[in-house]
């Protein structure tokens, strides 16, 4: 044990070349991401941005750790006109693995929650799949929560072909075959106030990749704050907790509590074909002379705190003894505009030192971690892998299901989204439901299922069920219409001390493949096209009560009719 500690420390100084998913740069002035317009590109009616968004590479050369660059690098002036060229560059607003990250074998899988509004009756999960040398974007599809497929990471593991992650899900999420055992803990808590099987945790799965399907193993669900998930060539599965900042920092850089005891990010390690994390059971006493057990991590606490945010770690395949770690600096907190310690990053990193980002190795035999580097520039990471050295290199498992296409699946091809569109996976005989959210001072004018007006079958709750789905292509189209109170206008007519208001218009909007239809017009109406950004695309007088208008797809519009304003997109 001696010697494999001995090599293993020694390697951390090695030289290694990490590649990995851009999550989020700390800026001084805030955390949001930066962005720098290209122009708009007309063949492909959008705007183009270069975003911070990409994937990064660093070099730790056993000294000093260089800063995150992109790769490959995006240039304004090498893609403005190229239309492919700027699609590729826009793609990467996708590439935001918030809800999760995992590098297997050359490809990146992203996972991002949408907290945006949809059209959906839960919030999505957008899974975009990635070409890790060129960023070449391969594959995007749209899940509902339910899919459970956010994790605190996921990795491959070369032993048995599998990739494993630590997803967040619910007791009702889990099978009956774990929920049903005897054994099987379920929080009294929860049962009081309500919410039995709701309870959620963390638990230990397997994922397959072409198809984002979750399989639990854990049996129960784990209450720590996981930050982190990697497996190492030898198939041996690690994950860190985040860790608070109650305690001393002393001179080596590492925080104690008062008893003098590593604190901070705790280390623990998984039994992959029980779920089960390895612990030691330590006898204890509660102050009522009661003995009981406490169960405890094999590994002590590693002495560096780290925010309970989006982390990453990995190994790389000639070292299986460390673990790299981008985490966090003064668990990533520091003093605000105010002068208090909070949460928010620190305003004055650039002259204090304190960063709130690093680089940290982890020794696995002994669970001793170093930090190696603080990051310049302050970048995270969704997901890290060694580039040329990964555990997964040689896989040659395909992330992309062949099964999955336009011509032999599914697909409902929803109205509402941003910068793009949104095409929900389905399954032929089954039926869908959607809860149909307008923004607030907004309300649903229509709905169309396959150019077939169903609003009137929205009930009290703005639900939508659709028909049995029985055909490959479907496409539900919603338009929403200002809701406002016109203000009080003392011309108006007063009958009887009560304003006179008039007849709301029964004028409606739907959404068609190809265009609009506007129904419920009077001759002389006059009707105004805009696009997003506000500019006019059409003015037109109508002369009938029904009117169909082409317009081109994948765009949003603003559409003023008969006093109201709508919205629909296409």
């Amino acid at each position: 044990m001696a010697m494999a500690a001995c090599c293993s420390l020694a390697a951390s100084a090695q030289s290694v070349k990490l590649n990995g998913v851009y999550q989020n740069n700390r800026y001084t002035d805030s955390e949001k991401n930066h962005s720098e317009y290209v122009g708009w590109n007309t063949e492909l009616g959008k705007s183009i941005f270069i975003v911070d968004n990409g994937l990064y590479t660093m070099t730790w050369d056993g000294n000093s750790l260089t800063t995150p660059e992109k790769e490959p690098p995006v240039v304004k002036a090498d893609i403005k006109g190229d239309t492919e060229k700027e699609l590729w560059a826009n793609n990467f607003n996708l590439m935001y693995g918030n809800s999760g990250a995992v590098y297997v074998d050359g490809k990146i899988v992203t996972v991002t929650s949408r907290d945006e509004q949809s059209t959906t009756d839960e919030e999505l999960f957008r899974v975009c799949k990635w070409d890790a040398t060129t960023g070449n974007l391969l594959d995007s599809r749209t899940f509902p929560k339910g899919a459970m497929i956010e994790s605190a990471g996921m990795s491959y593991n070369p032993v048995d072909g599998k990739v494993y992650g630590l997803f967040y899900i619910t007791e009702a999420q889990l099978p009956e075959e774990i929920t049903g055992d005897e054994e099987y803990f379920t929080d009294e808590d929860d049962a009081d106030f309500g919410r039995e099987g709701m309870d959620a945790g963390y638990c230990l799965c397997t994922i397959d990749l072409s198809t984002m399907t979750v399989t639990p193993i854990t049996p129960g669900l784990y209450y720590y704050n996981f930050v982190t998930f990697a497996i190492n060539s030898e198939g041996r599965a690690f994950a860190l907790t985040s860790g608070g900042t109650n305690g001393t920092i002393d001179s080596d850089g590492k925080i104690r509590d008062i008893n003098g005891n590593l604190s901070g990010a705790q280390l623990y390690e998984f039994d992959l074909n029980s779920g089960m994390m390895y612990v030691n059971a330590i006898a204890k006493t509660d102050e009522e002379g009661e003995e009981y057990f406490d169960y405890v991590s094999t590994f002590p606490a590693t002495g560096y705190c780290s925010q309970y945010k989006r982390q990453s770690a990995c190994f790389s395949k000639s070292n299986p003894n460390i673990m790299y770690w981008n985490g966090y600096f003064n668990s990533g907190k520091g003093i605000n505009d105010w002068g208090s310690w909070g949460t928010l990053s620190d305003k004055e990193w650039r002259t204090n030192g304190k960063y709130d980002t690093s680089l940290y190795a982890i020794d696995i035999t002994t669970g001793e971690a170093t930090r190696l580097s603080n990051i310049n520039e302050r970048y995270t990471f969704s997901c890290l892998w060694a580039s040329g050295d990964d555990p997964s290199d040689g896989a040659g498992i395909d992330i992309i299901n062949p099964d999955i296409n336009p011509d032999n699946a599914a697909f409902i091809d929803l109205s509402t989204s941003d910068n793009g569109g949104i095409s929900q996976l389905v399954e032929l005989g089954m039926q869908y439901t959607y809860i149909l959210r307008p923004a607030v001072g907004w309300k649903v004018n229509s709905v169309t299922f396959n150019n077939v007006d169903v609003t009137a079958e929205l009930n009290e709750k703005n639900m939508y069920t659709t028909p049995t789905i029985t055909q490959p292509a479907n496409v539900l189209f919603v338009t929403f219409e200002q809701d406002t109170i016109e203000p009080y206008n003392p011309d108006d007519e007063i009958i009887t001390g009560v304003r006179q208001q008039k007849a709301p218009s029964n004028v409606k909007i739907l959404g068609m493949q190809g265009g609009i239809r506007v129904e419920g017009t009077t001759a002389g109406d006059q009707l105004q096209i805009f696009a997003a950004d506000g500019r006019q695309l059409l003015t037109q007088k109508l002369h009938a009560t029904q009117t169909n208008i082409e317009l081109p797809a994948n765009a949003l519009y603003i559409i003023k009719v008969a006093g109201k304003t709508l919205k629909v997109r296409l």
